[in-house]
């Protein structure tokens, strides 16, 4: 499956669809399944920086494939912030059918040539592309906070490059600890307005639910959700270890921390669907800490 009538089919009805980074199996385990509780699609990602922790992307990727077909709602697999152009043919060549090609760190008239040959590469195999164009914040070299995308700018990328979706930079910041970014709502509303594909927003674990909502509203509909989870998992199985110094069997503190996942994953794409959900705590240290930020 493809994300193709997803977004496309959310873009302008002020809903959005959760895109969630897994690194462990358990992550993976944990998306599918909080999706399967909200009885709502998702986005199931993998970056090139999980596949560099894995040393390739074959294995992973088989896996989460997998726990996508067995699925009882409907689970994309994408490659996310792809800039090995082999990589991303690794992941065509797999079944993959959505992939993000990141050449935001290059000039312009760069980053149009390499992503247009990569979208007509991906769309003879029938797989979507998604292109960043501005920068995220959070990242070296280009990806520099301030930086904002420039709604002319993305009309002319998109129309050269012919991308199926596009990540753009409105205030949001990469591997926030904190939910407490301003984004620039107004601007969202003007990129919606000049761009004919679907807007996505990254850095969103640093964005507050209120802030998502009102991103929704004004046009992004993909939300990228990454760091969020990854500290809902560790403080899990922290308060788990913290509880008992002597437990060294890895499933009896993996799978707390993986039904945490599944319940903010859950709780998150209600969010993004425009249900009314609760407002969960911050993750902290103390053993007493909850499942949910």
């Amino acid at each position: 499956m493809t994300d193709h009538s997803l977004l496309d089919d959310l873009r302008g009805s002020g809903r959005a669809v959760g895109a969630f980074n897994a690194i462990l199996l358990e992550h993976a385990e944990a998306i599918v399944a909080g999706a399967e509780e909200a009885r709502l699609p998702v986005i199931l990602q993998i970056s090139q920086n999980a596949v560099r922790y894995h040393g390739s992307l074959a294995p992973f990727a088989t896996a989460c494939l997998s726990l996508a077909s067995s699925a009882s709602v409907p689970v994309v697999v994408h490659l996310d912030h792809a800039e090995d152009e082999t990589l991303i043919d690794q992941a065509v060549a797999l079944g993959i059918r959505s992939v993000m090609f990141d050449a935001a760190t290059l000039p312009y008239a760069e980053n149009v040539a390499r992503t247009r040959d990569v979208v007509r590469r991906c769309h003879a195999a029938g797989c979507r592309v998604e292109a960043e164009l501005g920068a995220i914040g959070g990242k070296d070299g280009a990806h520099a906070p301030g930086v904002r995308t420039d709604p002319a700018e993305a009309t002319a990328f998109t129309a050269a490059t012919g991308v199926d979706a596009l990540a753009v930079a409105v205030g949001s910041v990469h591997a926030m600890s904190r939910r407490d970014a301003s984004l620039d709502n107004a601007l969202i509303e003007r990129l919606r307005a000049a761009v004919a594909v679907p807007l996505v927003l990254h850095g969103s674990s640093g964005v507050s639910d209120e802030g998502l909502r009102e991103a929704v509203r004004r046009g992004i509909t993909k939300v990228n959700i990454g760091t969020l989870l990854n500290r809902v998992l560790t403080s899990r199985v922290r308060g788990v270890l913290t509880d008992d110094a002597d437990l060294s069997d890895p499933r009896k503190y993996l799978a707390p921390g993986r039904d945490a996942v599944r319940a903010e994953v859950a709780r998150m794409l209600r969010l993004l669907a425009g249900e009314p959900v609760p407002a969960t705590p911050e993750p902290h240290s103390s053993p007493a800490a909850p499942a949910r930020p």
